[in-house]
């Protein structure tokens, strides 16, 4: 269904349905730069963080209780790049959701899971940085792989439970038109969503944090201090600077993550700021955006990343034994 109007011409997502919500007009230029673009976002993020899981998934001598909290963050960014992005993509695009409410609601459920996940994986990451440079001589006991892989299991279990809970609860709602996948969460669920997803894990990771950055610098000082006095270095106080380095890479990785999330939870909150404008599509995709940054700065930071990948690219060496 569509009508004259003095400029254009008005389409709708379902023409042969009253309540079908209007369809953005777009020319074909602008829809390939999109899909192109978009399309090549999703490939970029899935393929950078394929190489993390190969790499950690391959070499035995990067199987560690943190390797394995930061392959269970690049499954959950590898999925976003791999389902929620070009999903994301074709309804920013086309303006209209063709898929259903069922697949709609599978997909919020997804895209909630994958959210919940990569937020508890950077929290039990901040407890690892901090158990390791605040207690190094517990660490061996405290932190196994075996429990690690448990506390992994189990967040993405409490993800999923959680997420559903939030559909099933909010099952009942009314769509301002037909053709958008949309949920509208009760009041009492925004509050609880914001504490659950934002400010309790925020809080724990930025206070692990300070306190793991002010113990490290204490240890940066003490090591100075022994280098300048001509001593040997104990092994406690190599492998300590060693936990410092690698906490600091992996809490740039978490300010990344924040800097690129605290401005959506701060949206969410605004109740007069249309979800469908530019700035509020802009904000939604530097969350997704923020899941192919974490390669990168495992590239920048980490030399195992950087071996694993020449062998992974060398082919004749992938597939020697480990």
């Amino acid at each position: 269904m569509a009508y004259k109007t003095e400029d254009h011409e008005t389409q709708y997502c379902f023409p042969a349905i009253n309540s079908s919500c209007i369809k953005t007009k777009r020319s074909t230029h602008e829809y390939n730069i999109m899909y192109v673009f978009f399309s090549l976002l999703s490939v970029w993020t899935v393929f950078l963080n394929l190489l993390v899981i190969i790499s950690i998934s391959h070499f035995k001598k990067l199987h560690t209780p943190t390797n394995m909290l930061i392959l269970s963050l690049a499954v959950a960014d590898l999925l976003i790049g791999l389902i929620v992005m070009p999903l994301e993509a074709i309804k920013l695009i086309e303006t209209c959701w063709y898929f259903g409410d069922t697949i709609c609601r599978l997909f919020i459920i997804i895209m909630g899971l994958l959210i919940c996940t990569s937020l508890s994986n950077l929290v039990l990451i901040a407890v690892d940085r901090y158990v390791a440079v605040c207690h190094p001589l517990l660490y061996p006991q405290k932190i196994t792989m075996t429990r690690t892989i448990t506390i992994i299991c189990v967040s993405w279990f409490c993800s999923l439970a959680y997420n559903i809970s939030v559909i099933i609860t909010n099952s009942q709602r009314k769509y301002t038109c037909y053709g958008e996948c949309t949920i509208i969460i009760t009041f009492a669920w925004t509050v609880t969503d914001l504490f659950v997803s934002f400010l309790l894990p925020c809080t724990v990771i930025i206070t692990l944090y300070l306190r793991i950055f002010y113990v490290a610098h204490q240890q940066v000082k003490v090591i100075n201090s022994l280098m300048r006095s001509g001593k040997h270095l104990t092994e406690g106080s190599v492998k300590g600077k060693s936990e410092s380095k690698a906490a600091l890479t992996l809490g740039i990785i978490v300010t990344v993550y924040l800097f690129c999330w605290i401005p959506y939870f701060i949206l969410t909150l605004t109740p007069n700021t249309s979800k469908t404008s530019v700035i509020a599509y802009f904000i939604l995709w530097m969350v997704y955006i923020s899941s192919g940054l974490n390669p990168l700065i495992y590239a920048i930071f980490y030399p195992w990343f950087k071996t694993s990948v020449k062998h992974i690219l060398n082919l004749s060496k992938i597939f020697k034994p480990t």
